[in-house]
């Protein structure tokens, strides 16, 4: 990972994060920082993956697939990918 001084928000960044705050508040009138929504994405982030792994243990590949997102996916049962880049 590099480390960058700047984070660039584009549109489409900005609505990613407007939806997240909205997940991570605790209430409609919460307004959480930046820094507590990335924290939070990264948390879930490291989790899914964590999920993924012990669930394959127990579960046959095709119900696996089923919880694959955009960012993490399991893979003939071995692996756990990244999509993400």
């Amino acid at each position: 990972m590099s480390r960058r001084t700047s984070l660039k928000l584009t549109d489409k960044r900005e609505r990613q994060f407007e939806k997240a705050s909205k997940i991570v508040a605790s209430g409609p009138n919460d307004d959480p920082p930046m820094s507590v929504v990335i924290d939070a994405a990264l948390a879930h982030l490291i989790q899914s993956e964590a999920n993924i792994r012990d669930a394959r243990d127990e579960l046959d590949p095709a119900t696996i697939q089923k919880f694959n997102t955009d960012v993490l996916g399991l893979r003939y049962r071995t692996e756990v990918q990244s999509r993400w880049r």
